[in-house]
């Protein structure tokens, strides 16, 4: 375990929701919501806590999508990708995103912490499409330009 990791949030949560195995799905939602993401140094710890293998704890954090093993950034905006928003043209919504923040396919995060670039299959919103999300709050309607401008004004709260 990593001696300059702190604890104390992870022991808050368990102090909060208990131990059980049955917990093990609200406990990382409840860590990862303090980070946004999970990180490493928490499977040994939550294993003894617990007294559930590393490997079950591993497993369940890496079943469910909404989980994240590489720390995301303060703005998660996720590009819908499904039908009705790619052929409204999603995709070069995304391409600027990626080219405003300098980020690829590949290079999700921003190194500065401050934004994470993800596509996902549908955000339930298709009547508004082309959508994008901000920390799930919706941007219907959605343009190349219209992106470029949202990422100026996030940057301000940076």
């Amino acid at each position: 375990m990593s001696q300059s990791f702190d604890y104390s949030v992870v022991d808050g949560v368990l102090a909060e929701l208990g131990t059980g195995e049955s917990a093990v799905i609200s406990i990382l939602q409840h860590i990862q919501e303090h980070y946004r993401y999970l990180p490493r140094e928490i499977f040994p710890y939550l294993s003894k806590k617990l007294g559930v293998s590393q490997a079950r704890i591993y497993s369940v954090a890496t079943f469910y999508e909404n989980f994240a093993l590489e720390p995301k950034g303060k703005f998660v905006i996720k590009v819908c990708d499904g039908t009705a928003c790619h052929v409204r043209k999603s995709v070069p919504i995304l391409e600027r995103l990626r080219k405003e923040l300098g980020l690829t396919e590949k290079k999700r995060t921003t190194d500065d912490l401050g934004f994470t670039v993800e596509t996902v299959s549908c955000l339930g919103a298709c009547g508004l499409a082309p959508v994008l999300t901000v920390n799930d709050k919706v941007y219907p309607g959605m343009t190349p330009d219209k992106a470029a401008a949202l990422i100026e004004e996030l940057k301000g709260e940076l």
